[in-house]
């Protein structure tokens, strides 16, 4: 059985279709302030007309980020002091969708789960949220997620990576519903100079489990030239930690409210994605990679 696209991967398919990849773009709410955070959340989405992410993943601060790189804790732990609260990634969530892009929540269970769980979700679908990134769950433990999911029609973005056995991938493209997060860089997520060898691999078993799945790749990608070489083989590219970056180097400069580091760096993945060569989902060559 083919994998339930929901909306967060009927908007990628029908990306796909247009002939290139989707770009989907992750910032966490509150930081630098939970007010500079909503705005630019909406700079993610491209303003005057210029284009910008497709999907905004709304990151959700942790006091015990372990999967997270640098960047990503650095941010999140200076949100935390400046008192960013869970029931502010609804506000994001609305700000987002008002935009007319759709958005997922990335967040660590602990956090759902201390919330509620069937809580979290009626008011994450309540703003307008299409779904739920959830690194640290897996299906088999996702009892009260499948259930809360299925009666607030929201999506569920389980993670697979290169030392998924095969049977774990095959069932966690199945728990799935929108898309598969296919993170092939082994580690904790941070932005890198070069792209991985092992992500066309890691999308090629995906198609094995599901030839119809949608798969986003996030391995470090700090600029377009990288996006453009993920789209060769993957249907969307993830950016968080090179994104994130942009404001922790505002806010060390003393002008926290400075996006035009992070809309420089929108208007330059977005271009790269819209380069990218050959058809978004159709090949694992990995010949173009850097790195590779």
């Amino acid at each position: 059985m083919s994998m339930d696209l929901g909306h967060s991967g009927k908007v990628l398919a029908d990306i796909q279709r247009s002939g290139r990849a989707a770009l989907i773009g992750y910032l966490p709410v509150g930081y630098p302030t939970v007010e500079i955070s909503l705005a630019a959340l909406r700079a993610l989405t491209g303003e005057d007309d210029s284009p910008g992410v497709d999907l905004v993943e709304v990151g959700l601060p942790y006091s015990d980020p372990v999967m997270d790189g640098a960047t990503v804790q650095r941010a999140g732990t200076r949100a935390l002091e400046r008192g960013v609260r869970t029931r502010d990634v609804f506000s994001a969530v609305e700000t987002v969708a008002a935009t007319g892009t759709p958005a997922v929540v990335m967040t660590y269970w602990n956090l759902v789960d201390r919330y509620g769980v069937d809580a979290f979700a009626r008011d994450l679908a309540a703003a307008g949220g299409c779904g739920m990134i959830t690194p640290d769950l897996t299906p088999d433990e996702a009892a009260e997620w499948f259930a809360a999911s299925d009666t607030y029609a929201l999506d569920r973005v389980f993670l697979v990576s290169p030392s998924s056995t095969d049977a774990r991938l095959v069932s966690t493209v199945a728990a799935c519903r929108g898309w598969v997060y296919a993170t092939a860089v082994m580690g904790v997520t941070g932005a890198r100079a070069n792209t991985s060898a092992l992500a066309p691999e890691l999308v090629g078993r995906v198609r094995s489990a599901d030839p119809d799945a949608m798969v986003g790749v996030g391995l470090g990608v700090s600029n377009g030239v990288q996006a453009a070489e993920v789209t060769a083989f993957a249907d969307a590219v993830i950016v968080g930690s090179a994104l994130v970056n942009t404001l922790l180097v505002a806010d060390d400069a003393g002008t926290p409210g400075d996006l035009s580091g992070l809309r420089a760096l929108v208007s330059d993945l977005a271009a790269g994605v819209r380069s990218g060569r050959g058809a978004a989902g159709t090949s694992t060559d990995s010949a173009g990679l850097v790195g590779a």
